[in-house]
């Protein structure tokens, strides 16, 4: 049997604390945490100590990071406009490192459950048909600044690369490479720095094929002003009804207060409450009735797939789950949101470019 993958988690924010730490310490057969980058430890044991009593080696800074020949994997959970850095230089140390996001959004429930009714045939009693327009939307009430890293003029700061990339990540993974694109950003608050974005809209516009009948328009959003609860998440107009789901996937929620990541393990754990479940509205033929029926998110959130593959990819057992191309097909979208949204114009995507 493989000897755990030593990890050291750069960082020990909200990403390390709460995406990247439980789950390396919940697969104690795949992972061994062996230390952490945390520039100023208020204790011995650091943060990590602090929150699940466990200690790992803690360094302060990134060239101890490399030094060091016993680690094999290293995990980038600090601010965006490090990560490049960071990467290539862990890369050239010989280190792994893991797949381009502290997260991904495909293994929410939401998703999930989105997912599995696209996939439905046409006969189906639930099917709403060819799809015509899918809303996805991650809002919130934010009035105020945070105060990190995120608010700042940094390389890759903005909503749009935070939370924008998890949107185009599942619209890209469900419709493939649209035709036209058109964005609109904006600092919506005028508050913090203006330059950076806290809110956008895309609109990706994808013409008629050989497996898609109709023209399809996918609309992408984050607002940080939206009085709602829960918040909206997903809007799908097929020809034949429509699915409506609201509130987001639970495991950041569940992962900022679970006191020990066995309970990552445990069956209860990414799933959605049933008030969440979403909603397919259907019209009779003959009589123009609506009916309405309930699509239960039967699949729990599951991030710790992302990292059983991690380590599967590694040891050479596996395929990454996360390809190389298909992050770099998010980044370039988000691009092209940026130039649109500073053109005032739709771009047309070269086909194959993605």
């Amino acid at each position: 049997m493989a000897r755990p993958i030593n990890t050291c988690v750069l960082g020990v924010g909200l990403a390390g604390l709460t995406f990247h730490v439980p789950f390396i310490l919940a697969l104690p057969h795949l992972f061994t945490l062996h230390s952490v980058l945390e520039r100023n430890p208020r204790t011995d044991g650091g943060k990590v100590q602090e929150r699940f009593g466990f200690t790992p080696k803690i360094y302060r800074s990134i060239e101890q990071v490399l030094a060091d020949p016993e680690i094999d994997l290293v995990i980038i959970g600090t601010p965006n406009n490090t990560h490049y850095e960071f990467a290539k230089a862990a890369l050239n140390a010989g280190k792994h490192g893991k797949s381009f996001t502290f997260r991904l959004w495909r293994w929410d429930s939401d998703f999930l459950a989105l997912k599995r009714l696209l996939a439905l045939p046409e006969t189906s009693p639930h099917s709403i048909g060819h799809i015509l327009e899918v809303e996805s939307h991650f809002d919130r009430y934010r009035k105020g600044l945070k105060g990190t890293w995120k608010d700042e003029p940094l390389p890759a700061a903005g909503i749009t690369y935070d939370l924008g990339a998890h949107l185009i990540d599942q619209a890209l993974h469900l419709f493939g490479q649209p035709t036209r694109v058109t964005g609109f950003k904006d600092n919506i608050r005028r508050i913090g720095n203006l330059g950076v974005d806290d809110c956008f809209t895309l609109y990706m516009h994808y013409a008629p094929n050989d497996t898609r009948p109709h023209p399809l328009t996918i609309i992408l959003r984050s607002h940080p002003l939206s009085v709602k609860s829960p918040q909206l998440r997903f809007l799908v107009r097929g020809t034949k009804g429509t699915f409506t789901k609201y509130g987001v996937d639970v495991q950041e929620d569940q992962l900022k207060v679970i006191s020990s990541p066995k309970a990552i393990l445990e069956d209860q754990f990414g799933m959605e409450p049933d008030y969440l479940w979403g909603t397919v509205e259907k019209i009779e033929a003959d009589d123009l009735t609506v009916t309405k029926s309930t699509w239960p998110s039967t699949d729990a959130g599951a991030y710790v797939e992302l990292f059983q593959n991690l380590a599967g990819s590694i040891r050479n057992e596996e395929e990454p789950l996360v390809k190389w191309e298909e992050a770099m097909n998010v980044i370039g979208m988000i691009e092209l949101v940026h130039r649109s949204a500073t053109e005032g114009s739709t771009i047309v995507v070269a086909q194959g470019s993605m």
